[in-house]
């Protein structure tokens, strides 16, 4: 499970078989602190509900096409679900 944070959207003109009505959006990856970690990418969201602005946690690989209803799409990255908070010990950081 991999932390992000949603940037932008991503508007398809054409979708693969199986990825069409599925959100995509532009995500920031962040590292344990909420930090920047990488470039942005590009993420199918299987929630449907994940906004700009939103923290995020989502997966890649061959599990993130396993998240979706279509199972075995070309997909890199799925939002799996969105943070309502994140809160780290003393020194876990």
């Amino acid at each position: 499970m991999l932390l992000g944070k949603v940037i932008g959207r991503v508007v398809c003109c054409v979708a693969y078989e199986g990825l069409q009505g599925v959100p995509m959006h532009w995500v920031q990856p962040l590292d344990k602190n909420g930090a920047d970690k990488g470039k942005p990418l590009v993420a199918a969201d299987s929630t449907k509900m994940a906004r700009i602005g939103e923290l995020i946690y989502y997966e890649g690989g061959r599990e993130a096409a396993m998240a979706l209803d279509t199972t075995f799409v070309p997909i890199d990255h799925t939002i799996i679900g969105i943070v309502d908070g994140v809160n780290l010990e003393d020194g876990a950081g």
